[in-house]
């Protein structure tokens, strides 16, 4: 009795523990109605509402496979397939991912395979890291605003202008400035220390959004909803394909790529060199980066494409014609492992902290 006690509490607290917590899941059946068909796993961390399209599409071109689709935190990903690959056991046949620095490693560490595809001389070279990991969203980091709050203001378009409208406003807008928590979100801590290699000035920035009282989310919902019903007046780095899918639903969030530069980062996909299935990861990753999967990205995830085969609205090729060198894209390459040394993390998280609470 006292073993089958022991035993219970010990699932108990496993269930409980976050490294083995459950990835939320979804199961598409193959079209064909194939009941043996072959399963292609993934692991990602885009919202399974979001990838649907895109799965229906792979599945269209590819009745005979089912998809199991788990949805999770990013570094979650990460950690799964390195527990698992470590153990001896199979993993995810294809991995998705917004921690560009986590996917990197992955793929740096021989936790990846190879994938010779068919755009893969075409991808561009920023995108590609040896055939391994390939950038396949091209998302840049943009102001959001409330546009009502500006019907007789300019928009600040540049870093610039953004402290100096803060500076001018003082008390009107104090406590309605939004930003990621860049030690909560991976994707602001990215953004972040790009800013920092960018601009010489950057604390300029941050001093005077901490002056205005700047709250602090590691979602870009919170933000955007903020904004939307002029809680907020004005959103620093903000990811935009979120908000460009707020911007469509709610006529009061307006966009800016800022005009002094604007970083686009990428969610890379790889194939686990552990995959279970790994030639229907392959063959996942080829439609995603095939003119029919990017065009699916494109118009109905609303995120914009990378594949040079795909033009009009919401592609990296148009953003790039109408911007140009203004567009500073994170290429994927083992610097990006930088972000990850925990030395140089904590020292630039805390000279974050300092700042603002200096004000």
């Amino acid at each position: 009795m006292h073993s089958a006690l022991m035993r219970r509490l010990l699932v108990l607290l496993l269930l409980l523990c976050p490294g083995f917590a459950a990835a939320d899941q979804a199961f598409y059946p193959a079209r064909s109605g194939k009941a043996d068909a072959r399963v292609l796993t993934v692991y990602s961390s885009l919202d399974e509402p979001l990838a649907r399209p895109m799965i229906h599409g792979f599945q269209e071109a590819n009745p005979d496979v089912a998809v199991r689709y788990e949805d999770m935190l990013t570094g979650e990903i990460y950690d799964r397939i390195v527990r698992e690959t470590d153990g001896g056991k199979k993993t995810a046949d294809f991995a998705f991912s917004s921690a560009m620095d986590l996917q990197v490693k992955l793929s740096n560490d021989g936790y990846a395979q190879v994938s010779n595809l068919p755009m893969s001389g075409q991808w561009p070279k920023w995108a590609n890291w040896r055939n391994t990991a390939y950038a396949l969203t091209f998302e840049p980091a943009v102001f959001v605003y409330h546009k009502p709050s500006f019907l007789h203001e300019p928009v600040p378009s540049s870093r610039a202008e953004f402290v100096d409208y803060l500076k001018r406003k003082g008390s009107a807008v104090y406590g309605r400035i939004g930003t990621y928590d860049i030690e909560r979100s991976g994707v602001g801590f990215l953004f972040m220390a790009r800013d920092q290699e960018q601009f010489g000035d950057i604390w300029s920035v941050i001093r005077a959004m901490g002056a205005a009282g700047v709250k602090l989310y590691s979602t870009s919902s919170a933000i955007l909803e903020r904004v939307a019903d002029g809680r907020f007046v004005l959103g620093y780095n903000i990811l935009g394909s979120y908000a460009a899918d707020w911007a469509l639903r709610h006529p009061d969030v307006g966009i800016v790529l800022p005009k002094d530069y604007t970083v686009v980062m990428s969610r890379i996909g790889l194939v686990p060199q552990a995959a279970a299935e790994p030639e229907l990861g392959r063959q996942y990753l080829t439609f995603f980066m095939s003119k029919e999967g990017q065009t699916i990205m494109a118009r109905k995830l609303q995120i914009p494409a990378v594949s040079p085969e795909v033009a009009g609205e919401n592609t990296a090729n148009t953003l790039q014609e109408l911007l140009g060198a203004q567009l500073r894209p994170v290429p994927v390459s083992p610097g990006l492992m930088v972000y990850l040394d925990q030395v140089k993390r904590a020292r630039l998280i805390a000279h974050w902290n300092e700042v603002l609470r200096t004000q």
